[in-house]
């Protein structure tokens, strides 16, 4: 599946969730919002889901090979994960842990 498509299916599952997730921009283009908050976007320059963690979750996560940093411009950004290969499991999963963490 299309990773922006996936994505987006993904969001209106987690809005119809959680009504604190909803539709913002970031960078230009559309992302994911725990309310003014900052959660994920899709496919900036070919990432797939981009989404914010806490930054030794992200650390965790890049060393077990399961996401690569987020640096666009080469600013990696620390509290951020991309995740190129869609995978809804796996996506939906880390959205959640994102929702968490952000709206908390």
């Amino acid at each position: 599946m299309d990773a922006e498509k996936l994505f987006w299916q993904l969001a209106d599952e987690l809005g119809k969730e959680d009504d604190r997730v909803v539709e913002g921009t970031i960078m230009n283009g559309r992302c994911l919002r725990v309310g003014k908050e900052f959660l994920a976007l899709v496919d900036y320059k070919g990432s797939g889901l981009v989404v914010k963690l806490p930054k030794a979750r992200v650390a965790e996560l890049i060393e077990a090979g399961q996401g690569q940093p987020f640096a666009p411009a080469k600013r990696v950004f620390r509290e951020w994960l991309s995740v190129p290969e869609p995978n809804r499991r796996r996506w939906r999963s880390l959205l959640r842990e994102g929702v968490e963490y952000v709206g908390s």
